[in-house]
């Protein structure tokens, strides 16, 4: 078991490891050689898609024998009436199948030591003369019971070690199998991807040289290029400390803008009511046509020179 397992290893470290190549070899070829690697680690008949690896259908004979001879009583619960998948059996099946059955045979075995104790102890009762076993006997065949259960339990112990090592590399070839069919299909597709990348890789490059020639900056040498760099880097720290100069002055600008927005709506007001108050008395002053001053006009003077009058008296300037 042991050296399959390190046989399985071995091939498997030989399909993971890099295909080496020359420097004029092409990724194509490579990627074609690590294909074949991976094709010779699967088995002849799983190259064929019609014969696939499949389960060993473990439950055939089972099915064919119960097939063959028709059962008086039909058993809906015993699993291996059961009709199979389309597809075969499928781990989880397989898994219940055992199951069923062991539990089957053990039921099997206690019915059939039972049987044959009983008919031991009748044939040595009512047999002539009868069997008669001392304790020295007994005590002997305990004795040599205890050696065989010792003997049945190791070996018992040991074929279970065995079947859970074989079903955990079972488990790991399958892994390994899923896989490197997985990677099988994706190299079969890494040519074309391979052809259409370098095909772009060309366009690319036409289009940067047919660029170069329209900006200038694409043409510096690399010691050129991290001095332009650089300086963009300082243009945008520059850049960067002016925003954050705006950004610390924005509070009290928003203030300012407030306080000039409430300065302006007390404005519009006032600008508001003297429209309105101008409205008025050009309507009054129509109204009043030809008939003289208006009221709030002659108001007006009669203010005015009650203005002149007093400044006259109390000799005011201005």
């Amino acid at each position: 078991m042991q050296s399959l397992n390190d046989r399985q290893h071995t091939k498997m470290g030989r399909a993971n490891s890099p295909v080496k190549g020359t420097p004029s070899q092409s990724l194509t070829t490579r990627a074609n050689t690590a294909l074949s690697q991976l094709q010779s680690l699967l088995p002849p008949s799983s190259n064929d898609e019609e014969s696939p690896i499949t389960i060993i259908r473990l439950s055939a004979p089972i099915i064919s024998s119960a097939s063959n001879s028709e059962p008086p009583v039909s058993r809906n619960s015993d699993i291996s009436n059961t009709s199979l998948p389309p597809s075969g059996p499928t781990p989880s099946s397989l898994e219940a199948d055992l199951l069923h059955y062991k539990e089957l045979f053990s039921k099997l075995r206690f019915s059939y030591v039972e049987q044959v104790t009983k008919e031991k102890f009748i044939r040595a009762i009512v047999g002539d003369p009868p069997l008669i076993v001392t304790p020295q006997e007994n005590a002997e065949l305990e004795d040599s019971n205890k050696i065989a259960k010792a003997e049945l339990k190791s070996l018992k112990n040991e074929v279970a070690d065995m079947v859970k090592d074989l079903e955990q590399m079972g488990r790991e070839l399958a892994k390994r199998y899923e896989r490197v069919k997985a990677e099988t299909v994706r190299l079969k597709e890494l040519p074309g991807r391979i052809e259409q990348s370098e095909r772009e890789i060309s366009r690319l490059k036409q289009e940067q040289q047919v660029a170069e020639g329209s900006k200038a900056e694409l043409n510096l040498p690399l010691a050129k290029t991290l001095q332009l760099v650089g300086e963009k880097k300082r243009q945008m720290q520059e850049l960067d400390r002016q925003l954050e100069q705006l950004r610390n002055q924005a509070p009290r600008k928003r203030k300012e803008m407030e306080r000039l927005q409430g300065e302006l709506m007390g404005l519009e007001q006032k600008r508001a009511n003297a429209t309105a108050a101008a409205k008025e008395a050009k309507r009054r002053k129509v109204n009043a046509g030809g008939r003289g001053v208006d009221e709030l006009e002659a108001r007006g003077r009669w203010y005015r020179g009650s203005e002149a009058v007093l400044r006259g008296v109390l000799d005011i300037q201005g």
